[in-house]
Parts: C-alpha cells; structure tokens; sequence
C-alpha cells in the first residue's frame, strides 16, 4: 500500500479521487500544504488551475523518493507540456484521472518498489 497525498484543491473531484484510490488499496489524504507530500509514494497534482503557481510551490520540494502524476483539462494543451518539462511521472487529462486514477497510481506506486 502506497502512501498517495493529493495535492486537488477541488474538494469535490479530491473527494472522488480519494475514493478511487483508497479502493485501489493506498493510504490517501488531501492537503492543501506542499510540504507535506514529502513523505508521499505518490503526489496527485491538480493543474486545472493556477498551473504556474502549483508547479512553482513544487519546485523547492525533495520529491526524489516520490512519484508525481499531475491532471490537467484537456483544452490546456500548454499546461501538460509544461508540466512534462517540469518533470512530473506522468501527465494525464482530469477526464483520465477520473477514470483510471486507482490504477495510474498503482503503477506509479510500483514504480518505486522497483
């Protein structure tokens, strides 16, 4: 079981994603504090929103024992090349998160047993 902190300002769609990832076997929480995804497995990064800022708040962070897998809307074609070069795991539209999120993160939590 992975240690997953969500970083999804959107209480409703963090509620959802939580739900999807706590049956897929995580430990998952929301925060709404950058620095408590430090001890996660997994960070879930929400870039609907204030892409930039989010990312920036990231940057000073140690995430090299984390997997990061950011969700973007699908319109903001920008915000998921950004967020590739910026270095996240793996970048998926909110729709795909809505859908497979349990199962992105199993892998990604898989990823770093190996």
């Amino acid at each position: 079981m992975a240690l997953v902190v969500a970083f999804i300002p959107d209480l409703l769609f963090g509620s959802n994603v939580l739900g999807a990832l706590n049956a897929a076997g995580h430990e998952a929480e929301l925060t709404a504090d950058p620095s408590r995804v430090e001890d996660a497995d997994v960070l879930v990064v929400d870039l609907t929103a204030d892409a930039d800022a989010r990312m920036a708040r990231l940057e000073s962070l140690d995430l090299s024992h984390t997997r990061t897998l950011a969700f973007y809307s699908h319109v903001e074609t920008d915000v998921r090349e950004r967020a590739q070069a910026a270095g996240f795991d793996l970048v998926v539209p909110r729709s795909r998160m809505a859908r497979e999120g349990g199962e992105l993160v199993t892998r990604l939590a898989a990823s770093v047993a190996d």
